[in-house]
């Protein structure tokens, strides 16, 4: 298959062009800078002619805090930007792949949120995220969303990547024990991206790696499996109050992907597999 990748300078573009290189599927990466999203006559004139055979959206603003004072961007690229990439898809004929977000649930509810429970974004971010799901629905696209959750990679900036950084330094450690959601690796969800590309069933699905953390109990794992042994102690999220504050439970629950037998490894598994290729533990 021939895959357009826009946002491919970020982890997830990169693990997919990785995965791309080790298979048969070929990668044609675009890069934030090589094609703004927001822009709907480049994105429009860049991809149509491509014609390819399926589109992977991974590009996004992500900073959650800056999205709150610069609405107009996040909108720009979440929302319009998102739709603009879903009318090229829909001029070619080909699926559209769109990376959504835990963020669009509110996380006042204990149990995990599956593919047919409704969003109730409450910060700037999670509802740029969620207006570019409806904008690209309203295309007619061959639309499939795949929320995810605490992506994380050798590379960027990242919870294990801070994390190993402030351990290094041999202050305390304070992390948030009170907020659960999925750390997921981004090259098992690249892995899961390009499995749906090859059975793209329209719909929304929940993709990350199984099983349920804190970021304490995440950050625990890192220093354990790092051979790490910094101070670290549980505090509550209102301790560190911020202008986007993540949901307190966002856990997903993956039904849909599930039904076609694509499912992701355990969060603890992947974390290791991570730390291995970036060479930071000796753990076999």
């Amino acid at each position: 298959m021939r895959i357009a990748v826009t946002g491919a300078n970020g982890q997830v573009g990169r693990a997919l062009q990785q995965m791309a290189r080790s298979g048969e599927d070929a990668v044609i990466p675009f890069a934030s800078a090589a094609l703004d999203v927001s822009d709907a006559s480049a994105v429009r004139d860049t991809l149509v002619p491509l014609a390819p055979d399926c589109i992977i959206h991974a590009a996004a603003y992500t900073d959650t805090d800056a999205c709150e004072v610069q609405q107009e961007r996040a909108y720009a690229v979440n929302a319009f930007g998102t739709g603009y990439v879903a009318a090229a898809a829909a001029a070619i004929g080909c699926p559209l792949i769109a990376l959504g977000t835990n963020y669009v649930f509110d996380g006042e509810r204990d149990a995990p949120y599956d593919e047919f429970d409704l969003p109730n974004p409450r910060s700037v971010y999670a509802r740029s995220k969620w207006a570019g799901e409806i904008a690209a629905a309203r295309t007619g696209a061959h639309l499939l969303v795949v929320r995810t959750a605490m992506i994380y990679a050798e590379e960027g900036r990242n919870f294990v990547r801070t994390m190993l950084s402030l351990a290094e330094r041999g202050a305390p450690l304070r992390v948030v024990a009170d907020q659960w959601g999925q750390p997921t690796y981004a090259t098992d969800l690249a892995r899961g991206l390009l499995a749906l590309a090859r059975q793209p069933i329209p719909g929304v699905y929940h993709l990350t790696n199984t099983g349920k953390a804190s970021w304490y109990e995440w950050a625990g794992a890192t220093f354990r499996m790092a051979g790490l042994t910094p101070e670290i102690s549980p505090v509550p999220a209102s301790d560190f109050p911020r202008a986007c504050m993540p949901p307190r439970n966002g856990v997903l629950a993956n039904r849909a992907a599930a039904k076609l037998g694509i499912t992701l490894p355990p969060w603890q598994d992947a974390l290791h597999r991570c730390l291995i290729s970036m060479g930071r533990t000796d753990q076999e």
